[in-house]
Parts: structure tokens; sequence; C-alpha cells
């Protein structure tokens, strides 16, 4: 399935949450902290009030609960508004 984003939003791919502790405890999925990396899929062509400023490949912080969830092939992301997103990870 392909999806392209309208106006100023953003798909992203989530990222793996870390499943055990550097000492090895396994952390179960329910106790995990939801994560708020990803990676960017697809970007909308912006407004004119509002200029998409990342692009496909970039990892990104967002806001803990902003986004549309959904599956796309089995697998989570996210659509976000530019606004929602925080940071540019640059590794």
């Amino acid at each position: 399935m392909k999806i392209k984003p309208l106006a100023d939003r953003v798909l992203v791919k989530n990222d793996k949450a870390e499943t055990k502790t550097l000492g090895g405890i396994i952390i179960p999925e329910a106790a995990q902290e939801k994560t708020q990396t990803a990676t960017v899929v697809e970007v909308g062509p912006g407004t004119d009030d509002v200029k998409i400023t990342v692009k496909k490949g970039d990892r990104i912080m967002y806001d803990k609960y902003a986004g549309t969830q959904i599956k796309i092939d089995g697998e989570d992301h996210l659509i976000l508004k530019m606004a929602d997103i925080i940071a540019v990870i640059d590794e």
C-alpha cells in the first residue's frame, strides 16, 4: 500500500523500542515507554503557512501523543503534522 500525506503532514515509521536493558533484563511490551523517534517515509507538499523541513530518510523526534497511528503492510506508522515534529536526529 502506498500512502502520500497531504498538506503539512508527514508519514513516519516508528523506531523499534528496546526490549532488553543493558543488564540483560527483558522489558515486557506493556511496560515499555512509547517510542518518540521515527524515520520519515513520505512528506506532504506543505502549505503557504507551513513549510516541510524534513525529508525522506530523516530520523526525527515527535511529541509523545501526536499523530494518527496506522498499519501499512503489518508495520506501525504515524501520520504527523509538521508542528508535532520537535527535532531531527543527526547521527
